[in-house]
């Protein structure tokens, strides 16, 4: 498939920045050109932001409500291409066409209309109250200011959703984007670009660029206020570093380990079928997918038994038949690391009891894993330490919940976790021991297609977050503005002397203290209080 639809002009509408090469967007199920876009030298980077910049003011200058509209616009011209733009995803990805509409397009609608209904509100001003008495003349409010210009690293495993969404807040927040995508997946970089232009965006606010690892690397140490990254860990170390010596955020996704947590007690069916899509949605190229499963040994080897039969039906192929459940791995480097894993483990002890590569009809070019269920693995092999980003799950026999609980935190990653169980209540205890930014009972991963929830993880997992309020505030400089009508001096002024001293003991104790300690402050404290409250008041002529 070649994707034939008009693509934007991407760098060639940036002035004074000339296009220095072109990059191929390949099809991963079967290696032809999907289509191509200009790339440009890390030096022209800075040249781009400064662009930008230029268009941000103006559209800062806009009441949120007007660009709220356009965001909201944005939703449509989404919905009214959303086939055209699974399409795309299915050819430039891989994705299987029907997780192309259920976890790209229909959550990306979604979030741009969540965003444009509640970025006003959660951008709004916000009142602070003063209960001190002491500050009762004055008035004093959160104000919410854009960074300037925001940089967004995107990747190639979600190469719709993640940059949209995140674009998206960072627009509703007065800030203009330079967004890098994927080299991988540099079209659906262009197509972002373009339906945000066709709902009204200004043009120029929004710029895209291409050039491989240098170009974001260039992006993060340009003068951009604010730098989202998601991406490999030693990347984002990278990034922070650099971000650090420029004394600017920065938001990183940095990958998971998901563990998932079944106990004895769990709806078993469902819990199968919960690992089933959450080990290998998008051929398990995903950051919260789940990568562990920590199975109690009252229904391990029902689950187990269950695990293997599902997996083995899951269909292997075509990325654009909607029948298709398992597409290609991305790339060629991408299937042999998922390979090599799974020879390590195999090698080390594990037994795998399906999966692997295969070859399917009609499709040589491509890099097919079909589902892997693991059983055996012990925490020092090597595909229970690093992100396997691949269809494979697996499963560990446990115990105890204890045991469960310290083999599923036991991992340099903390992005998300889940605990499958019929007891409300058990479920939120385990949750609340769980290392990770996110846990769901009886699910997992779904939040990602509710902009409303937040998302992030803790320890290599990553820094800060994206949806939510949280992400608003990712691309804002909170800034307190405060008021006073001046009609008194405040009382902790000069002068200095004995008087403030007393007033002050004696207001701590009347504020702060009990009965009879406010009692005794005020037989012995009040004439200090007296005399420090003409002089607040007193005005000179």
């Amino acid at each position: 498939m070649t994707y034939e639809g008009q693509l934007p002009t991407g760098m060639t509408g940036v002035r004074g920045v000339t296009p220095t090469g072109t990059l191929d967007s390949l099809n991963p199920a079967t290696g032809e050109v999907v289509g191509t876009v200009p790339t440009i030298d890390p030096e022209q980077v800075q040249a781009v932001v400064d662009e930008v910049s230029l268009v941000q003011p103006a559209w800062a200058e806009l009441p949120i409500a007007e660009r709220a509209e356009m965001i909201a616009r944005t939703a449509s011209v989404v919905l009214d291409r959303m086939d055209d733009i699974a399409r795309l995803i299915s050819a430039e990805q891989g994705k299987p066409i029907s997780e192309c509409y259920t976890m790209e397009v229909l959550p990306s609608i979604d979030a741009l209309r969540w965003a444009a209904k509640e970025g006003p509100k959660i951008l709004a001003d916000e009142r602070i109250p003063f209960p001190q008495p002491i500050f009762k003349t004055k008035k004093s409010r959160f104000t919410f200011d854009p960074i300037g210009v925001v940089g967004v690293i995107s990747p190639w495993n979600y190469p719709w959703t993640i940059p949209m969404q995140e674009v998206a807040i960072a627009l509703l927040a007065g800030n203009g984007v330079v967004l890098k995508p994927a080299s991988l997946t540099p079209l659906l970089g262009e197509e972002i670009a373009r339906a945000l232009v066709e709902a009204g965006v200004p043009a120029g606010l929004v710029q895209v660029v291409h050039g491989g690892g240098r170009v974001g690397d260039a992006l993060t140490k340009s003068s951009a206020g604010k730098i989202f990254f998601t991406g490999s860990v030693p990347v984002g170390y990278t990034v922070y570093e650099e971000c650090a010596r420029r004394m600017k955020g920065c938001v990183l996704e940095l990958g998971g380990k998901d563990p998932m947590v079944v106990l004895e007690d769990a709806n078993l069916d469902y819990a199968i079928s919960g690992g089933l899509w959450g080990g290998f949605a998008n051929a398990g190229q995903t950051c919260a997918g789940i990568e562990r499963a920590y199975v109690r040994s009252e229904v391990h080897d029902r689950f187990l038994e269950g695990v293997v039969e599902g997996a083995q039906a899951l269909e292997v192929g075509d990325p654009s038949d909607p029948e298709t459940e398992i597409g290609p791995m991305v790339s060629r480097d991408q299937y042999e690391l998922v390979v090599e894993l799974v020879d390590d483990a195999v090698a080390s002890g594990a037994t795998k009891l399906c999966g692997g590569p295969v070859e399917v009809e009609g499709f040589p070019e491509g890099n097919f894993i079909a589902p892997v269920v693991l059983t055996g693995v012990t925490h020092d092999m090597r595909i229970m330490k690093e992100e396997i980003f691949g269809p494979v799950l697996p499963v560990i026999e446990v115990e105890t919940d204890e045991e469960a609980l310290a083999l599923a935190n036991d991992s340099e990653f903390g992005l998300g976790a889940s605990v499958w169980t019929t007891d409300r209540d058990r479920g939120e205890r385990f949750a609340a021991r769980l290392q990770a930014g996110m846990v769901w009972i009886n699910d997992h991963m779904f939040t990602h297609g509710a902009c409303q929830c937040t998302w992030g993880g803790i320890k290599d997992s990553g820094l800060g977050h994206s949806h939510s309020k949280f992400g608003f505030y990712e691309c804002v400089n909170i800034k307190l503005v405060t008021s006073e009508l001046g009609l008194t001096r405040d009382f902790w002024w000069h002068p200095y002397d004995q008087t403030l001293v007393e007033a002050i003991r004696t207001s701590a104790k009347l504020l702060y203290g009990k009965g009879a300690e406010r009692v005794g402050a005020i037989r012995s404290g009040s004439g200090p209080l007296v005399e420090l409250g003409r002089r607040v008041t007193r005005r000179k002529s």
